[in-house]
């Protein structure tokens, strides 16, 4: 197993973490933010930590709270802090919107920096071949405006309006177009689009453990994940082609993302590991999964 974090990233840094918490700068403002797999002791002093947030996400009490939950709560912002801001990143001169939600999100997840730069290096590798991208899950689009920069035909999937409109936003930001928004729940988009008989060059999917569709289906990823790896199998073109899947889900390791992938890839040989953020301070946070592959 691989361990891989974002580098060269100036206006992304983890300060500190510990008790449950994580203290973050995006750009010019820093965040507290609750964190499950923090169970250690800051090494930052409480003092330190309110010295230096100009925000600080308060989670509602709940026992066992899981890594991968939703964290309901609220912020307690400083009067300088904005609800929301831009942020930049470097080495693929990309600009995000950041807002602060009302489930501690910010608009991003930092680790995935590591993705973007692997669908950069690919799509580009390809030296202009028309190619298609398939984005499930994709929040609000960071991973989207990356291959459409790159220079790939876009289609974005996912089942939160506010998400399609804040990717849409993301999208203008990075002076691009024609990104194909699609509302839906992603495994039946994607049965559809077997049916159809589409291709696409990379298909991406960061599935929530458990969520809703948008006409309230329940979706728990272990009941899913294997049909929807099996069918994307079917929708992967045969050759100039990547594939990235992303895991946040307690319980499931490495491991499994790779037994499924194989049962059903069986040709290729993945990468796979976890996704972590690096401190300056030497205290480094685990971030979830990840497995790609390209040929």
């Amino acid at each position: 197993m691989l361990m891989r974090h974002p580098s060269g990233w100036k206006e992304y840094e983890l300060i500190d973490s510990g008790n449950f918490e994580k203290l973050e700068r995006f750009g010019d403002y820093t965040l507290v933010r609750p964190e499950p797999q923090a169970i250690w002791e800051p090494l930052l002093s409480k003092e330190e930590w309110k010295k230096k947030a100009d925000a600080h996400f308060n989670r509602e009490q709940k026992e066992n709270y899981r890594f991968g939950e939703e964290a309901k709560g609220g912020w307690k912002k400083n009067k300088n802090m904005p609800d929301s801001w831009q942020i930049y990143y470097d080495p693929l001169k990309l600009t995000l919107r950041l807002a602060l939600t009302g489930f501690g999100h910010v608009g991003i997840f930092p680790e995935q920096a590591n993705n973007w730069d692997f669908i950069n290096e690919t799509v580009r590798s390809w030296n202009g071949a028309d190619s298609k991208v398939l984005n499930l899950f994709a929040y609000t689009g960071a991973a989207s405006v990356v291959a459409r920069m790159a220079g790939s035909d876009v289609t974005h999937v996912d089942s939160s309006r506010p998400g399609l409109n804040w990717a849409n936003q993301n999208m203008q930001l990075n002076h691009q177009k024609d990104i194909r928004w699609v509302y839906e729940d992603a495994l039946k988009f994607v049965k559809r689009e077997v049916k159809r008989g589409n291709k696409y060059n990379g298909i991406i999917m960061d599935p929530p453990p458990y969520g809703r569709g948008p006409d309230g289906e329940k979706w728990m990823l272990q009941d899913k994940l294997n049909d929807l790896v099996r069918l994307s199998s079917e929708l992967l073109a045969p050759k100039q082609r990547f594939f990235i899947l992303s895991m946040y889900a307690v319980g499931l390791s490495a491991q499994v993302g790779l037994n499924v992938v194989q049962s059903h890839f069986q040709a290729e040989k993945p990468e796979f590991g976890e996704f972590s953020l690096y401190s300056n301070e030497g205290r480094h946070l685990p971030m979830g999964t990840f497995l790609r592959f390209r040929s």
